[in-house]
């Protein structure tokens, strides 16, 4: 069941212009202006489709690009290096090298773990994810000892919707998006793992305690289900799991996660089918999980974090989202049991990665050829 109440919940349903959109319990979602924006924007580096980025201990950063390249960039910024030893990926489409994060215990173990597309049999494809230490020795890189810990089950035809965002909970597990891969109905299917949130342990066992771990099969993986493409996945400052997730035509959504419970798509949603056939509201089913902040127009969300730091102090608690089709960084604050968009920043690029440095600044990946990564301070 669900801990929020719904009724007390803002739904966002935002102008296309982005301009002071009206929410239907009455607040607003201020698009902010270069001129009032709370910080400025310092281009850092540039990079080829860049996808994900972690920083390491000592203020190296680890950056991913889609074809299949990883660098590590200098504290500060400077000439990144060319990690050796990434796996061959699957480029095409949606497909390539995805996500980057870090073993909670990385100052011990030197563990990288890493999302990617792989080639199956005829002409199918999906997403796998893999760990390996990272080497450094004077000017090169290197990762030693990749395994593939998890592979997205079946493999099917079609290039899109992998997900394959990865994080660490305060649980030590790790936690991956895998989307239903412009499948539909995997997202409802148990014996697929196509469409859930997946729960292992950190070599890519299944933990006892997952919600349906009796079942055994690729179904003991799965923490929830009934998702479309999640590209953002995040834990808050109370440890609570946090996706948010491509909706169709319409109805992007942010999803507080609980333990073994089912989202509702496709057999629900705030948007339609891209043929035009609707899908219904998630209000006609009030047994499956709804969004606690939802979009039409669509925002098109690519990352998440939760914003600790202390250079922006009125964004602390706040969910800071990218945006693609939307060219912005979102910003959604809670209170109490509500959450709502705050503030939405027009960044006039597409937002592939939104992250936090050590300092409390906070860094943005833009997607594409020639994508900068960029870091914002305070303004004054």
């Amino acid at each position: 069941m669900r801990a929020f109440n719904l009724a007390a919940l803002p739904i966002l349903m935002l102008a296309a212009s982005a301009c002071n959109a009206q929410s239907e319990a009455g607040g607003t979602a201020r698009s902010v202006g270069a001129g009032e924006r709370p910080f400025k924007v310092e281009p850092v580096a540039t990079f080829d489709e860049p996808w994900a980025m972690t920083f390491l201990p000592g203020g190296h950063a680890l950056i991913s690009e889609k074809a299949g390249r990883l660098k590590l960039l200098p504290p500060g910024g400077g000439t990144p290096i060319e990690v050796a030893g990434v796996p061959k990926v699957d480029y095409g489409g949606q497909g390539g090298l995805g996500d980057v994060v870090l073993h909670p215990e990385f100052s011990e173990n030197n563990l990288v773990y890493l999302s990617w597309a792989e080639a199956g049999e005829g002409n199918t494809h999906g997403a796998v994810v893999g760990r390996a230490k990272l080497v450094r020795d004077g000017g090169s890189a290197r990762l030693d000892g990749l395994q593939t810990i998890w592979r997205q089950s079946p493999k099917v035809e079609g290039q899109g919707h992998y997900s394959h965002r990865i994080a660490f909970g305060p649980d030590r597990k790790l936690y991956i998006t895998s989307g239903e891969r412009q499948k539909f109905t995997p997202a409802q299917d148990m014996n697929q793992n196509l469409g859930k949130v997946i729960r292992l342990n950190d070599d890519g066992s299944v933990p006892a305690d997952n919600p349906f771990a009796a079942r055994g099969g690729v179904a003991a993986q799965v923490w929830s289900l009934g998702h479309r493409n999640l590209l953002g996945i995040a834990f808050d400052g109370q440890g609570q799991l946090w996706t948010n997730e491509m909706g169709p035509k319409g109805g992007d959504e942010l999803n507080r996660i609980e333990r073994g419970s089912n989202y509702g798509y496709p057999l629900v949603s705030n948007g339609d089918h891209y043929d035009g056939k609707p899908i219904p509201d998630h209000d006609t089913r009030p047994d499956l999980n709804a969004p606690e902040v939802w979009w039409t127009p669509v925002i098109s969300p690519s990352s998440l974090i939760f914003y600790s730091g202390a250079k922006f102090p009125a964004w602390r608690g706040s969910a800071l989202i990218g945006g693609l089709s939307s060219e912005a960084l979102i910003r959604v604050s809670f209170d109490g049991t509500s959450a709502r968009e705050a503030e939405r920043f027009p960044m006039g690029k597409r937002i592939r990665e939104v992250e936090q440095g050590a300092d409390g600044s906070v860094y943005l990946l833009e997607d594409g050829e020639g994508g900068r990564l960029l870091r914002l301070v305070p303004a004054a």
